[in-house]
């Protein structure tokens, strides 16, 4: 134990690790600040919505038929009030999504209008069993998670006819939407129902559209270029470049079962989740914000700061030049004032911006810095060369969604290898007996001498 606190070499390696560790006390208020101002940016976007607008979905149309039907019983006779729902056999849905930008200070949300066409037809025959004189109400109902998004309404017609439309469904299971009233004497059951509705609805990133046709045909296009396509059905086919997206949905009832889901919802509404998760749709997303880019890239802080140390730690080897732990602690802060720098002006300036301006700044300090802590001009400027590669090299890192983690691990593996190539000669033993020396005083020395 003695030999080992005798030993300048395994002191100090003991004191920069120590010091490492400390390190990680600011690192990780830098962390928690990033999840809080995420937590925030969560909170205002859920006021934006709930002062505009909130994610949409689709339901219908569909066809609701309120009539009355004679029970018969043991005890008495009376006359029930009862509800069917006739969904179509042919279901097509065209949107195009104009994407457009919410501001809440310093936050924004994503939201759309989307230009929204539904076509198809329903047959009627199924409600022969039904006398007409015991119908009351025939209503073609389209439901919608969030009425409030619904802005315009430019035509709306039946059979090719004009028809006008009321607010709501008059469904206690999705109550916000628009119905239509049909004649019942001028209906003809025996003859086919088309429909064709074109509306625009607004709506915050999700667009979901319940597939609720036998047949359904859904195609969804904008000029966003990062869609995320959710639901239970993937398209059919997609294409997505720079310049926007256009995704093709075909499903039919043999795969989607939406008859019985859709009466178990209606008759049990408990069961209406099971309903609503066989939806397809898109999400316009952001691909990585700068929150979550900002949590990332401290996540090689890390990587960062050991190299650092370890630069620092092998100099002092080679040129048996003794840095102060001070020193190390100043260069450390400076490296974890890099992210703080980050995250503040990535929120006013974007990410990419701020990750430049945030690595000048932090390389120029540090180049200042090391270039006078070793009285070498030369070797500060090779320093800033260095971390600038470094943080490049991160830079790419962060870019790289797919190949993040093959990329940092190779990049980990790279930088270790070159330490140990580089460090394989040396004797450890007496490097530490030459720093020993060279750190004693010369008042020491001549003590020595003189015995």
């Amino acid at each position: 134990m003695k030999n080992i606190l005798n030993n300048q070499l395994g002191m100090k390696f003991g004191f920069v690790l120590f010091l490492f560790l400390l390190l990680q006390i600011p690192l990780s208020m830098v962390e928690d600040l990033i999840s809080e101002r995420t937590d925030r940016q969560q909170e205002v976007l859920a006021d934006i919505a709930r002062s505009s607008s909130n994610q949409q979905q689709i339901i219908g149309p569909f066809i609701k038929i309120d009539y009355t039907e004679i029970v018969n019983n043991t005890e008495k006779t009376y006359i029930a009030q009862r509800e069917a729902f006739l969904l179509p056999d042919l279901f097509s849905l065209t949107s195009h999504l104009d994407s457009f930008e919410k501001y809440r200070g310093i936050y924004k949300a994503h939201l759309y209008n989307a230009k929204i066409a539904l076509t198809g037809q329903f047959t009627l025959s199924a409600l022969d069993k039904l006398n007409k004189e015991n119908i009351s109400k025939i209503s073609l109902v389209v439901a919608i998670s969030d009425s409030r998004g619904l802005i315009d309404f430019n035509a709306i017609s039946i059979n090719g006819n004009p028809v006008n439309i009321q607010p709501g469904t008059g469904v206690d299971q999705y109550a916000e939407g628009f119905h239509h009233t049909l004649d019942i004497k001028t209906t003809n059951f025996s003859k086919p129902l088309t429909f064709d509705f074109n509306f625009l609805l607004q709506g915050m990133g999700k667009l979901q559209v319940l597939p609720i046709g036998q047949k359904t045909t859904v195609v969804l296009s904008s000029s966003w270029p990062h869609p995320s396509f959710i639901g239970n059905y993937l398209p059919i086919s997609s294409t997505i470049t720079d310049s926007g997206f256009s995704a093709q949905w075909n499903t039919n009832n043999f795969s989607s079962n939406i008859n019985q889901l859709f009466e178990r919802c209606l008759s049990m509404q408990s069961k209406c989740k099971q309903l609503e998760e066989k939806h397809m749709g898109v999400n316009l997303i952001e691909p990585v914000d700068h929150y979550l880019k900002s949590h990332r890239s401290i996540n090689y802080s890390l990587l960062v700061i050991t190299l650092i140390f370890a630069c620092f730690f092998l100099l002092e080897l080679f040129q048996a030049r003794p840095i102060h732990p001070v020193q190390y602690g100043f260069v450390g802060l400076a490296l974890a004032l890099f992210y703080l720098l980050l995250i503040s002006f990535s929120e006013h300036i974007g990410f990419n911006w701020a990750y430049i301006f945030s690595t000048i700044a932090s390389t120029g300090l540090l180049c200042l810095y090391v270039g006078g802590m070793l009285n070498n001009k030369k070797h500060g400027a090779i320093f800033g060369v260095s971390l600038l590669t470094l943080y490049g090299l991160l830079f790419g890192l962060l870019q790289a969604d797919s190949y993040a983690l093959l990329m940092g691990t190779l990049l980990c593996f790279i930088v270790l290898s070159l330490v140990m190539i580089f460090t394989r000669h040396i004797n450890w033993y007496e490097r530490s007996a030459n720093i020993n020396i060279t750190a004693e005083s010369p008042s020491d020395i001549k003590e020595t001498h003189d015995e």
